[in-house]
Order: C-alpha cells, then structure tokens, then sequence
C-alpha cells in the first residue's frame, strides 16, 4: 500500500495582515508605486522606457486600435501579471479606482479572445495560420498559463467572473488541442507555466478536467521528441531567426521524462516552474514517485547550484544552469525570475513536508536576490543579479557582460521580472503559515496579524518580528476559549543559537525540535506569548570547495541577509581588497541608506597598485600593502546610489 501524501495547507493571505517594519516599506511600495508605474509602463508613457505595447497589442486584436504586433511573442504575460498583482491589492484594500482600470483591461481582453477560445495577440495579430506551429518556441501555453493565474487571483479578491470565464474558455480550447486522440498534439509547452496555473484553475473552479490536463503536460514531457517533429512538420524554422532552429531537449527539460531527472538543467525558469507544477500534481494525485523526482531536482539546485543570494542559473547562454558548482560571480546570470519561482517552489514543498530547510530557502532569495531585482525607488529593475561587477566590463567593452547592468534600468522590452516581482510582494502573506493537522507552522518572521481555523476554534497570532536588523521575534495568541493544538516555530539554518520562551518561561529547544521546527503542543489560552532570540552574529561565510570561482575569499552574512562591498563606500579596484582573518567585525546603523540598515566594518587591507612599475608581467613582485577600512552592506541595496563596482564574495 502506497503511503499517503499528507499535506499542509498555507494561509491565505486574505487571513493576514502585515505590520512588519521591514516588509510594509515594500508592499506599500509596490500599492503606492510600482503598479501604478507598471501600468504607465505596459502602456508606453514612461520617458526613457524601451516600449512594451502590451496593452497596444491587446487593443488591436480586439479591433479597439489599429497597427502591428509589437514586442516578443509572450509580450501578453506582462498584462497578466500586472492584473494578478492587482488582484492581490484589491484582496487586501478596496480601490474603486484601480478596480475600474483592471476591469476595463479584462473587458478589452475578451474583445481579443476568439471565439473558439484562443486568446494570444502574437498569433491573432501577426500569425494567425501558425497557432500551435512552434510549442518549442512561441510560449503559447506559457502567456495562457500567466493570463490563468491573473483569473483566478483576480476572482478570489473581487468574486467577478468575466476573466475567470475568459480563461476557462481558454483552458477548454487548449484540452481539446492537447492530448492523445488521434486529431489532437501530444506535446507540450517549451516554458512551462501552464502546468501550475492549471492547478490553480482546478481549485477556483473544482473541474477536475484542468487537473488531468496540467498532469498530461507534466506525465508527457521529455517521454518523445515532440519539438522535433513539429520542427519537422513546419519546415525546420524558427521564429526568432531566418535560419534552421536547432533544438536541445535539455535546455527544455526534456530530454527525459520529469521523474528521471536528477539534475537541474537548461533555462532556469523553466527548471522551477515545472519543479512547481511536479509538487502540485504530486499533492494532488498522491504521486509518490513525483515527489521523489521533485525532492532530487530541489536538492540539486539548492545544494550545488544555487548563489548564496539565492539565485539561480550561472550562464547568460540560454539564462540557465551550466554544471554543478559551477557558479561564477562575475558572469552569473541569476534572474530575478528564476529566484521568484524557487521561492514559488519552496512553498509547495513546504505544502507536501514541513521541513526548515525549504524556508531558509525561501527566506535566503526572497531577503536577498528578489529585492535586489528592484531599486528602492520602486521605478528600476534588475533583471540579472550578479555577486561582482566592475562597470568597464559592462559596457561593451568585453561582450562576455553585456547581461550585466551596473544600474537598474526603467523597464526591458523583455519585461518578465518587474510584474513578476509586483505579484510576489503584494501577495507576501500567502507565504507566511501554514497549517498541517493539528499544528500551524510559522514560516516567514514577518509581523502581522494572522486569523486560522483549527479543529473549531479560531486562533488569532500577531506575530512582532525585529528582523532583519535585530533577532527578537514574538507571538501573541488570541482564543475565544482554551485549545490544544501545535505551533511550530522555525529556527533558521543562520541562528547558531536560539532560546524559545512560552508565557515567560523557556522552552528546552531540544525536546521539541522537528525537522527544523520547534513544535509546541501544548493547551493555549488567551493571551499566551512565544518569544524567539535568535542569533544574529556576523557569519563568514566559506563555499563548496568545488566552487572555483570562491577559493580563498568569505562572504559575510548577519542573519538572512548577505552582505557586499560598494565602490560608494570603499572605492574602486575591490579585487585588490583584503579581509584578514582575524578582522574585528563592527556593526553600524547607516540612517541614509535604504531607511535605515545595518551595515558592517571592518579593518582591512588594500593592495597598493601604485607599487607596480609599467611592465604588464614581472617575476619576484609583491604589492606593498595598506590599512583600509571597509564597509559591507545589504546585497539588496547596491547599485543605489550611482554606478560604481560591487563585490560579495572578498580574498582573505
């Protein structure tokens, strides 16, 4: 008899309120800044922007405009996940105004929907006689899967159904495309995307027909050479470029079936949005062995694939992985995309077993390079995320960092990661809890309110978290009445100590400690109180020795945070920087930099580069060396203040 899946369920960020000192700053950021920009920027009224004509192109397939298809073929997603981010806003604060804007978007995108179901501007538009021509490459259940989970988001914070309507007309269309009859494509997307949406749908809607669907996209992948013989049938082409296409099953994970895959492999993105579509169909189904296939490619990627920041995916050749610990600092691509989908990964395996190890994960990208990804201003994006720039290299001096920006730019033609950062952030406490049987599980110390049912009682927790700057984390518990049950508190992977204190008196940690966790099961009354001290020493931090690009220098990290040197605060040549090992490391409060953080100094030394005489090469050399001081701060906060060099990753 096959075990049983036992999963957990996460709270709804419906139930949560966040009042967090740290995390309020963003999502009031993004309510306050980054949507309304967004909105300004998909419809082309940003000075300075590359254009986007997303909205454009939706007008002209609904016969509202005239003109071309403008912008890549999945420029639709941008739509998508700007409205799924709205969605999240409107779960949280009414806004009659925002509300009128997202519902004359949804209006203007059903004129664009044909009537059989479709629904791509790229192909209304531009080709209409090659839809489902080119899965390997057009992405057109990957813009359906975004544009899926814009409805359901969209109808879980307003109850309206016309774009719910929408996309399962939609979804309808796509399964009587897809699958084995004999008039039928028995293939799959080239991104995957559609497979968690579908997921998604089958919850808002309890039609099991779009779960059996995300599981015959997930079952069929890499068990044929399906991008080959529809290559085949359509002469070879491509659609990016007059020449043959050349395909390479591994960069579309699927080369093998998913269940046989160890190793992460190909672009990045995908690599995690299909790991998220596995782990949904593995909790919905029950399905053992894609749980087991889903835990070793989450173990590969985490374990030897993955920055200290959290980012993923070390080449610019394809945005994807390259080998295992192979991970350069200075090259890397590390999407900001690809950490918003291990994060999206993490959660779910947090659903199918509550381990500490997938929320230190979860935690890591989200503190580090997903913030990153976005200037303080909330106006500028990274898109790639590196440990190391020096700028002359970045401007097309040496082509092999053309991917690197020393600055965050308005906007991208390819605009995937600024509206994937909007719908992360405002849906932030979907993140938070979770609760399995009879325990809740506290995930995430960000500060809020947060209101759960449990066996009939209603609990209510306000958690206060001091985090990132100080270790302090407490939780209140509000109860109509006295109520046993659990609540498991996270003890992360960077607290080398921890002390848990319940109604003032502490709790012997390793009593209660499980899979990370310390799990308190105990009878609660009203105005009980839990609160951690965790440990918040500065960590230096040493890598894989494998890792070749790391040999011999440390990283510093104080919590969840990883730190870096700026060229602002340190000046330039960082490559001639030394941290010696025996460095008192010193903590100050920079007041002007991102609101307030705190920064790390440190006495160093400086290789003295005037030293060196003109000769390119010289033998018996040694740079004289000097006293330097040093600065480190918050990786999430370089590139704020001007161009400059940066650095992680220090010699000692």
């Amino acid at each position: 008899m096959v075990a049983t899946i036992n999963p957990s369920k996460f709270v709804s960020m419906k139930q949560v309120e966040l009042n967090d000192p740290f995390w309020s700053q963003y999502t009031q950021l993004v309510r306050d800044v980054v949507v309304p920009y967004q909105w300004e920027a998909i419809n082309d009224r940003v000075e300075g922007a590359e254009k986007s004509h997303a909205v454009q192109n939706f007008k002209i397939a609904a016969g509202l405009a005239e003109g071309e298809f403008y912008g890549f073929v999945f420029q639709d997603t941008d739509v998508a996940k700007w409205l799924e981010a709205v969605a999240y806003l409107l779960m949280k604060q009414p806004n009659a105004e925002l509300e009128a804007i997202a519902d004359e978007m949804i209006d203007i995108i059903e004129k664009a929907q044909e009537p059989d179901g479709y629904l791509n501007t790229y192909f209304t538009i531009k080709a209409p006689d090659e839809k489902w021509t080119n899965l390997t490459e057009a992405h057109e259940l990957y813009t359906a899967g975004h544009m899926i989970e814009a409805a359901v988001a969209y109808y879980d914070a307003t109850g309206k159904t016309k774009l719910l309507d929408i996309v399962c007309r939609l979804a309808d269309h796509i399964a009587e495309v897809f699958g084995d009859g004999p008039d039928q494509i028995q293939g799959y997307d080239g991104h995957q995307e559609i497979e968690l949406a579908l997921v998604k749908l089958y919850h808002a809607t309890n039609n099991v027909s779009y779960l059996n669907l995300s599981k015959y996209f997930i079952d069929k992948r890499g068990t044929n050479k399906f991008f080959e013989e529809e290559a085949e049938k359509r002469g070879w082409t491509s659609i990016w470029h007059k020449g043959r296409i050349h395909i390479d099953h591994s960069y579309f994970q699927a080369h093998k079936p998913v269940r046989e895959q160890s190793e992460a492999i190909g672009h990045a993105v995908r690599v995690v949005y299909m790991l998220s579509g596995m782990i949904d169909i593995a909790r919905e189904t029950n399905d053992k062995t894609l749980l087991d296939a889903s835990r070793t490619l989450w173990n590969n990627i985490v374990s030897k694939q993955m920055y200290i920041t959290g980012g993923i995916g070390s080449m610019v050749h394809g945005e994807a992985f390259s080998f295992d610990y192979d991970l350069p600092n200075d090259t890397v691509y590390a999407e900001t995309c690809a950490s918003i989908g291990l994060i999206f990964s993490a959660q779910r395996m947090l659903q199918l077993e509550p381990h500490a190890h997938y929320a230190d994960v979860m935690e890591r990208a989200l503190y580090n390079t997903v913030i990153s990804g976005m200037a303080l201003d909330g106006k500028h994006f990274f898109y790639v995320n590196p440990l190391e720039v020096f700028p002359s290299q970045c401007h097309r001096k040496n082509h092999n960092y053309n991917h690197i920006k020393p600055v965050r730019p308005e906007w991208y033609g390819c605009a995937c990661c600024p509206p994937n950062l909007a719908r992360l952030l405002s849906s932030l406490g979907d993140y938070l809890y979770s609760v399995r049987d009879n325990t809740i599980y506290s995930h995430l110390f960000i500060g809020g309110k947060t209101k759960v049912e449990l066996n009939g009682a209603s609990v209510e927790i306000t958690q206060t978290s001091e985090l990132p700057w100080k270790g302090n984390v407490s939780y209140e518990i509000q109860l109509d009445a006295a109520a046993r049950f659990g609540i498991a508190v996270r003890i992360p992977s960077w607290s080398e100590q921890a002390k848990i204190l319940v109604n003032g008196k502490e709790i012997e940690l390793a009593a209660i400690m499980k899979d990370g966790y310390a799990v308190i099961d105990r009878e609660w009354s009203n105005g009980d109180t839990i609160k951690l001290e965790l440990d918040l020493s500065i960590k230096r931090m040493k890598s894989h020795p494998s890792i070749r690009a790391n040999a011999g220098k440390v990283a510093l990290q104080r919590g969840p945070i990883v730190y870096c040197m700026e060229e602002a605060d340190n000046g330039a040549n960082l490559q001639h920087v030394r941290l010696p090992k025996d460095a008192a490391l010193e903590l100050k409060f920079n007041e002007q930099l991102a609101g307030g953080v705190v920064t790390i100094e440190a006495d160093g030394v400086i290789e003295d580069i005037e030293t060196w005489n003109d000769d390119l090469y010289a033998a018996n050399v040694e740079l004289q060396q000097k006293p330097k001081k040093l600065t480190f701060i918050p990786y999430y906060t370089w590139a704020n203040r001007g161009e400059g060099e940066m650095m992680v990753w220090v010699k000692e």
